[in-house]
This record gives C-alpha cells, sequence and structure tokens, in this order.
C-alpha cells in the first residue's frame, strides 16, 4: 500500500491522539469529514492502524519495576520455539517478548510491583518451562523514551 503525505498526517496524529474526533482530524488534515474518515476506513482495512488503545501509567496500577529478561533455550528447534511461545503468551507480567538473533534467543519486558513479585514470576512461572537454559535479568532504573508513534515513513529519493 502507498501511503501518500495525507495518509502520514493521518498517523501521526492517530498515533498520538487517539480519540481526536473526526471532523477536528479531518480540519488538521486538511479534508473534509467523509473522504478523512474513508481513508481512516482504508488504513484500517489495510492493517496499518491496527487498533486503538488507552496508555496506562503502570506506576498508578502498581507496577513500579521493569526488567528485562534474557532467555536462552536448550536447543532453538522449531518445536521448542513453538512452546516457549506458547508459554511466554501465558503470562501476563511479560508485556513484550521478541524473538532475537546472538546468543540470547529471547528478550522479555516484564513488569513487577516489587522485587518479591519478580522473583515469585521467576521461580514459579519462567524457569518452569522445561526448554530453558538460562535467564539473565537486567532491572531499568528509570525510562528516558517512551514512544508509540513510529517515524514517518522514509519516501525513496
Amino acid at each position: 500500500m502507498e501511503l501518500d503525505t495525507i495518509d502520514i498526517k493521518i498517523l501521526r496524529i492517530l498515533q498520538t491522539e487517539g480519540r481526536i474526533r473526526s471532523i477536528e482530524l479531518a480540519e488538521r488534515v486538511g479534508l473534509s469529514p467523509t473522504p478523512c474518515a474513508r481513508r481512516v476506513k482504508m488504513l484500517e482495512d489495510e492493517g496499518v492502524i491496527t487498533g486503538y488503545a488507552a496508555r496506562v501509567d503502570q506506576t498508578k496500577l502498581g507496577y513500579m519495576i521493569n526488567i528485562f529478561v534474557s532467555v536462552e533455550l536448550e536447543k532453538q528447534a522449531s518445536e521448542n520455539l513453538k512452546q516457549f511461545e506458547e508459554e511466554i503468551d501465558k503470562f501476563e507480567e511479560v508485556v513484550e517478548c521478541y524473538l532475537m538473533t546472538g546468543s540470547q534467543d529471547f528478550l522479555l519486558k516484564v513488569v513487577a510491583t516489587d522485587l518479591m513479585a519478580f522473583e515469585k514470576f521467576l521461580q514459579e512461572k519462567l524457569t518452569r518451562i522445561p526448554t530453558i537454559r538460562a535467564v539473565r535479568s537486567r532491572f531499568a532504573l528509570r525510562s528516558i523514551v517512551e514512544r508509540n508513534a513510529l517515524p514517518s515513513p522514509q519516501r525513496p529519493s
């Protein structure tokens, strides 16, 4: 799908202001409401816009700690990868999970209320996955950059 400048403006606005009224969005991108709504619908139908969600302050819910956990599996056989992915998806403490290159197979972002909660997560959930060889954890001291908006697509020159 080829995005034009208006599509990019719409995406830029919706990424930071997902609850903007359709009329205001149309005004800001220089369209009338109906063509603007059609473009938003097309972006949704094409899978460019995958959904809308509220951003929540994790500390207000008591999740004071962010932990980045590197996981190494016994073997990178497809059945081991599949089993790990199915198991990790069950743990709500894992808010992000990436398959990685290099010596660590997965990188997890885990949230916890405190150290005891993280220890319980490790002992009672994560390390019970049978395909894991090693786990290494790093605690974030504070967040420097948190963006929900992607950079604008680069146009070929």
